[in-house]
């Protein structure tokens, strides 16, 4: 079926998201020569693609998250599924037997199932200065900004295995790389820990968090508190790095499928959700780890369960 020469826009599946879990979902699907088509309202591989590199991949010793994303999109493709990227949907109707999509080009595609695989995005610290600094020495994506503060001194927030593995990468290019986090201890994976602190460019504030970003057209400081203390100092630097986390993209989902209170969705083992033959996986589910791996496993269990349900 193709989205070009074809008139019939029903599908037996519609993915909605094209990152790990989706586009796993949409191998699993076509392979199995089930119409499949995933709707993207980004870039293919989702907040993989902004990973400088991925060295846990089972089968994979080292490998960027773009071209690991651009590796699985032509797999789907490969086997029959269609794919629209950077696309708006602006009407869906998950409650219905056939489900339907309607975007912001007037196209309207139905399914007779559905894998929600929206993915999230990353979490801002909300402090004054933020939203005016950003690309102008605030950043999300050391992948994508990394470069631009070769030979400066950076700082990095926060405390898991995405911030000091970053933090890591960013001394390629940075001097001086400061990691200020929250608690007295990281809650990334060891050899993470281990890799940062034998790093001499990486330094600590501990027990600290970010109050104020400060400067007129750019970046020049900001302001960090220090928790058990109540102290509040002005520390210079070139540009900052937040890696505190993601947020569901479920927005839009809202009243359609049963979302817990960080508004992730909630799903079985199979991972249906609250309406029959409508499944999630990846970032936007409700779960504990969130790796390239988990959802590509569940965009797998998705794509069988999907498979199943159509079957009857």
């Amino acid at each position: 079926m193709s989205d070009n020469n074809s008139n019939n826009n029903h599908f037996d599946v519609i993915v909605l998201g094209g990152g790990p879990a989706g586009l796993t979902a949409g191998i699993y699907l076509s392979r199995a020569r089930l119409s499949t088509l995933i709707l993207n309202e980004g870039t293919a591989g989702g907040q993989m693609v902004l990973t400088h590199e991925i060295a846990n991949y089972p089968g994979v010793e080292s490998i960027s998250g773009y071209q690991l994303s651009s590796v699985m999109r032509k797999q789907a493709q490969s086997f029959g599924a269609i794919i629209r990227s950077n696309v708006v949907v602006e009407q869906m109707d998950l409650s219905s037997k056939v489900k339907s999509f309607t975007l912001a080009d007037g196209k309207r595609y139905t399914s007779d199932a559905v894998i929600l695989a929206t993915g999230g995005r990353s979490r801002t610290l909300g402090v004054p200065g933020e939203d005016r600094l950003k690309g102008q020495g605030v950043s999300y994506c050391a992948t994508c900004d990394g470069d631009f503060f070769t030979g400066k001194e950076i700082v990095v927030v926060g405390g898991g295995n995405s911030a000091l593995e970053e933090a890591v990468s960013l001394t390629k290019y940075a001097d001086k790389v400061t990691i200020v986090h929250q608690f007295d201890h990281f809650q990334a994976f060891e050899h993470a820990v281990k890799e940062a602190k034998e790093n001499s460019k990486i330094s600590f504030v501990m027990e600290s968090t970010i109050t104020s970003f400060n400067g007129d057209s750019s970046l020049d400081s900001v302001d960090i508190k220090n928790l058990k203390t109540g102290e509040v100092r002005n520390f210079k630097t070139d540009g900052i790095f937040i890696f505190i986390g993601y947020v569901p993209n479920t927005e839009s989902l809202k009243g359609m499928v049963d979302l817990n209170e960080r508004g992730e969705i909630k799903v079985t083992a199979d991972m249906e959700t609250s309406i029959p033959g409508v499944f999630a996986a990846g970032d936007c589910i409700a779960k504990r780890y969130r790796q390239v791996t988990t959802s590509v496993g569940e965009g797998t269990i998705a794509a069988l369960a999907a498979s199943a349900y159509l079957k009857g």
